[in-house]
């Protein structure tokens, strides 16, 4: 077997994960040989569930015969001496595991969530709520003028304003009398009106 000393710090390798419960689990995975056993369970709980202290791990070679058990996590991996292609094998040995049951892996065993048809017409925002609106345009534009219109009453003339987006206060064609750079048409939700200070008409980024 190497020795701590022997192991080179860039020294890795690819290895088979499979799980004890999860029967169609199997993941390559590249691991250090400088990394403790510890480290290795730390980085395949990620992958398939099973916590640090509840997991035993075995070593396999790539002909299927078990090598060790890797029971010593202060150890490096690379005292066993693995070889690309071997195999970690993961033995849950929790009593009530998260992976028994077989529901990770075939949905059809997980409950699914239902709703009543008049339960569903009840919500608001929903999909079904979102078709009928766009089936019926005008009603779907009159829902939007009210919006716009309760905006507007917030927004009074002489207020001070900044029109999004990127926060400049900018001049369009004018369709009515102001003082210049003052004026634009937008929509009221692009509008946030507060205590601005004036701006040098002359800024760059005025447009």
């Amino acid at each position: 077997m190497a020795s701590w000393l022997q192991i080179e710090s860039h020294a890795s390798l690819l290895l088979r994960v499979t799980h004890s419960n999860l029967k169609s689990f199997a993941a390559d995975i590249r691991f250090s040989l400088q990394m403790s056993v510890e480290a290795v369970k730390d980085k395949v709980w990620k992958k398939c569930g099973t916590s640090v202290n509840s997991m035993r791990l075995e070593l396999y070679d790539d002909c299927k015969n078990e090598l060790f058990d890797l029971s010593d996590e202060s150890r490096p991996l690379g005292f066993y001496s693995p070889l690309d292609g071997f195999r970690i094998h993961i033995i849950d040995l929790d009593p009530s595991p998260v992976t028994s049951g077989g529901w990770l892996e075939d949905t059809s065993l997980v409950e699914k969530y239902s709703i009543s048809e008049d339960e569903y017409n009840k919500r608001s925002g929903t999909f079904r709520k979102f078709k009928e609106q766009m089936a019926n345009p005008s009603a779907f534009r009159n829902k939007i003028n009210y919006y716009m219109e309760d905006l507007c009453t917030n927004i009074k003339v002489g207020d001070r304003c900044e029109v999004d987006p990127g926060e400049k206060r900018v001049k369009g064609t004018r369709y009515f009398q102001c003082p210049p750079l003052c004026g634009a048409m937008v929509r009221p939700d692009k509008v946030k009106v507060g205590d601005y200070p004036e701006r040098d008409p002359f800024e760059e980024d005025e447009i």
